[in-house]
């Protein structure tokens, strides 16, 4: 496979436009070379198969969400406490929403994950990795609840923002992203 991490990574941000904007069926390695402005032929030069295309568009997707090194900081700051998980939640949301391409090849892949075994145990790992580390970090920075407050937040914050993303008329009248993860916060019950 050739290495070229620029092109390499050209590549899969295409392959994101094209799933979010196309769906998986319209992931091809010539939507994939056309969208990225490279000669027919250059995605089929790094990506062994459509499988591994998609295997790593998957990783990339998890690569663009990643908060900046200060957002993280920015959790250890202060009291750890209602309005702490509130400010980190809303930070979450605006940057998930802020990226709706990545979002939406990432519902794409995990549509595509009920047809093929081997993407949806890379995704299941992935996403369980992620969750064991977000429920991890909380107990560790000592905020407010625990487990069950991060699985709460996490099965919230996703529909939350592909509800905005999918259909955003339905949560319209309820306010705006920012005001509708103050009152998710606000229906928790925090132990601890």
């Amino acid at each position: 496979m050739v290495r070229n991490p620029g092109r390499r990574a050209a590549l899969l941000d295409a392959a994101i436009d094209t799933l979010a904007e196309e769906g998986a069926r319209g992931l091809t390695f010539r939507a994939v070379d056309t969208r990225a402005g490279v000669p027919v032929g250059t995605a089929s030069n790094y990506f062994a198969n459509r499988e591994d295309l998609l295997a790593q568009t998957s990783i990339r997707t998890y690569e663009r969400f990643m908060p900046e090194q200060q957002e993280w900081e920015n959790v250890l700051v202060g009291p750890r406490d209602r309005a702490k998980i509130a400010e980190v939640m809303r930070a979450t949301v605006t940057r998930l929403a802020a990226n709706p391409n990545v979002y939406l090849a990432t519902l794409e892949l995990q549509l595509e994950a009920t047809r093929r075994p081997e993407l949806r145990a890379d995704l299941t790992a992935r996403v369980r990795s992620d969750l064991d580390a977000n429920i991890a970090f909380h107990e560790q920075s000592a905020m407010p609840g625990g487990r069950d407050t991060v699985l709460v937040l996490y099965l919230a914050m996703n529909w939350l923002v592909t509800e905005h993303l999918t259909l955003p008329g339905v949560l319209a009248p309820e306010g705006d992203l920012e005001g509708l993860v103050d009152r998710v916060i606000a229906q928790l019950t925090l132990k601890g």
